[in-house]
């Protein structure tokens, strides 16, 4: 995210100019523009004009709008468009002060966002958004015999960026032939679609992974159309294609991807890694020591009132909530887990690691000390 200007005032209030450079800067102002918000940017609004002749023609104006948000409508992904929708409150020729309008937020568009509290999540947010060092661009290429995913992980989410699918015969007796000509078919698709989405500018590395050998025959075959073909992006970052094993090609399989200790040494200072990690060591300590490890909004609330918290994961839905007294619980939560000395962890919603706490409540915690007593009160 480019930031082009910022206003804050010392009471929290403040407005901030900023430019979303990929898709991972939407899914950030998702989850910074909430309702009772303004948002100011350019769109474009059909008009009615009265003719001489007395009849009606409708055309595409382009207008500047603030709006004050009632809604954060949908964030589509694929499209790379988030809109809201509220009161225009700039006086404006061709939209009424109180009208209704959806804004569609786009990519290299500027907008400006205004808050009445910049609560300490939004400004972390806002901190991820414009850190680079925070990105983890890591590029997957998820398969087995006959179906391949291309998934894209960014800071705050993971994109699949294309899926193929070829029909493969089995390996044996006269159908042989037909099996290493399908195959190459598929490699070849998958090659494709490598060389579309994977850009090694952008991406630390890029990740083969597979059940069985099928990762190493793909390696190979990228490797040598790459020499035959002169593909100069894959010949000069070969060494940044690294395998690993899967149990399928599935995307679920990404977690065990993320898991693997040769894809954590290439992004370990990233946000997507801690989260990764953090959960991992939740999941040891729930197993290992099941009185030091809680999830659900009550015990996590009953392990903080005893000071006990010594990790915190939480996923942003959290703080997506509408209700503002709802919200602010999780804010303050979270402040107050860091001023006592803890780490807070929080979880994108579009990664993985997201997904799977968001399978337990979307919050949980590792404690400093056994607490065996939060067996007995009701999740």
């Amino acid at each position: 995210m480019k930031i082009v200007r910022k206003q804050l005032d010392q009471n929290g209030s403040g407005s901030v100019k900023m430019v979303p450079l990929d898709s991972d800067d939407l899914w950030h102002a998702f989850n910074l523009i909430a309702p009772g918000d303004t948002v100011m940017a350019v769109t474009v609004r059909k008009v009615i004009r009265e003719m001489a002749s007395g009849g009606r023609d409708a055309e595409r104006v382009k207008l500047k709008l603030e709006i004050k948000v009632e809604e954060v409508a949908d964030y589509d992904k694929v499209g790379s468009v988030l809109r809201i929708r509220g009161k225009n409150i700039l006086e404006n020729e061709h939209v009424k002060i109180g009208a209704y309008h959806t804004l569609e937020l786009e990519l290299h568009r500027p907008f400006v966002l205004r808050k009445d509290v910049w609560d300490s999540f939004a400004l972390d947010v806002l901190h991820q958004a414009s850190d680079p060092a925070a990105s983890a661009d890591l590029a997957v290429v998820l398969m087995q015999e006959g179906l391949a995913h291309v998934l894209l992980v960014g800071k705050s989410m993971t994109i699949t960026r294309a899926r193929i699918e070829t029909s493969i015969p089995r390996k044996h007796g006269s159908a042989i032939a037909g099996y290493e000509s399908a195959l190459n078919k598929f490699f070849e698709n998958v090659l494709q679609a490598f060389l579309k989405h994977v850009d090694f500018k952008v991406v630390r590395c890029a990740v083969i992974a597979s059940p069985g050998f099928t990762k190493d025959q793909f390696h190979r075959h990228l490797l040598l159309e790459a020499e035959r073909r002169q593909l100069r992006p894959i010949i000069e970052n070969k060494s940044r294609i690294i395998l690993t094993h899967t149990t399928s090609g599935y995307k679920h399989s990404l977690r065990e991807v993320l898991d693997a200790s040769n894809v954590m040494n290439m992004i370990k200072d990233t946000k997507a890694a801690q989260e990764v990690r953090a959960l991992k060591d939740f999941f040891t300590m729930l197993s290992n020591e099941p009185d030091r490890a809680c999830y659900g909004p009550k015990h996590v609330e009953v392990a903080h009132e005893r000071m006990a918290i010594q990790t915190l994961l939480i996923t942003d839905d959290l703080f997506r909530n509408n209700d503002i007294t709802e919200r602010q619980k999780y804010v303050n939560l979270v402040d107050s887990v860091k001023d006592s000395g803890g780490t807070v962890h929080i979880f994108s919603s579009m990664h993985v690691s997201g997904e799977q706490l968001a399978q337990i409540t979307g919050i949980a915690a590792i404690l400093r000390f056994p607490l065996p007593e939060l067996e007995d009160i009701e999740m």
